[in-house]
């Protein structure tokens, strides 16, 4: 007897059209993937690329001369962004700027977040301390500028302050409604557990509260950003407000609109930053709703 070999053919794969056939185990991305990213990428970009092509023809077109003079377009803004970068201004303003905030937004971040914890933990901390904390979180960071100045001086110190003082409140209080909304079944499952009270706030506690407290952390940063800006107007020699007021000052409106410009990309990163942190913190989470499907 003679067996008959029958050769298999390998199975075809119809692309999404279901006109060609293609092997199987070739993986390409097809044409509709590609468009629907494509589309979902303009359509999250297209009222950005809107306002830049507005910011660019409208002094142009729709604006006189007069006009054209305090509302340039926006190659000219980055012609003089370009020549601020060339020689060397704005990397000084920006880091004098970056120093101050960073170092203000640490301080109040690290304050605020130790005070949180004991409030919220703590009934008769809380009913002795909040009257006084309601009565400066309702007074505006810039009212009590002039009075920074007056203490401490013009100098870093006090620019430092009042960029700590802006950024402690919004910490402060998330960081005390974060910690009163952890599921109190899970303290008296650490208790139960034998738990300090050292190693329940950082194994319960902290990693419950964390979404809520970065939430207080990105409005601080940028409450930090904008009260710096604000206080560099009125007394510093450098620093990215100082340079958007004394272009103004000098009648340079392009390096004005630089200035503001780097401000919003400057406050764009940092909120990126703190988005990716909280991400990082909070990766448990993702992880239990992955086992939990």
């Amino acid at each position: 007897m003679t067996a008959t070999l029958v050769r298999e053919r390998p199975t075809n794969v119809t692309d999404a059209a279901g006109t060609r056939p293609l092997p199987a185990g070739d993986v390409r991305p097809t044409s509709a993937a590609l468009l629907t990213f494509t589309r979902r990428a303009l359509w999250k970009s297209g009222a950005i690329g809107l306002f830049l092509l507005l910011w660019e023809f409208g002094p142009i077109y729709l604006a006189d001369e007069t006009t054209r003079v305090f509302m340039p377009p926006l190659h000219e803004v980055l012609a003089a962004g370009a020549s601020l970068l060339a020689n060397g201004q704005l990397q000084e303003h920006l880091a004098a700027s970056l120093t101050r905030s960073i170092t203000g937004f640490t301080v109040a971040v690290a304050s605020a977040i130790s005070l949180g914890l004991l409030v919220a933990w703590y009934r008769a901390l809380d009913s002795f301390l909040t009257p006084l904390l309601e009565l400066f979180r309702n007074t505006a960071a810039l009212a009590l500028l002039p009075v920074f100045i007056l203490l401490l001086g013009i100098g870093e110190l006090s620019k430092i302050s009042i960029v700590a003082f802006a950024a402690f409140f919004p910490v402060l209080l998330n960081t005390i409604a974060g910690v009163r909304t952890v599921d109190p079944l899970l303290i008296r499952a650490a208790r139960s557990l034998g738990l300090s009270n050292f190693r329940l706030f950082q194994k319960v506690i902290l990693p419950s509260a964390v979404p809520t407290i970065f939430t207080g952390i990105r409005m601080a940063g940028t409450s930090s950003i904008l009260v710096l800006i604000a206080a560099e107007m009125v007394g510093a020699k450098a620093g990215l407000g100082y340079l958007i007021v004394n272009a103004q000052s000098s009648f340079l409106i392009p390096d004005m609109y630089a200035g503001i410009l780097t401000v919003s990309l400057l406050g764009l990163t940092v909120n990126f930053l703190l988005v990716g942190l909280e991400q990082h913190f909070s990766r448990w989470r993702t992880a239990v709703g992955a086992q939990s499907l």
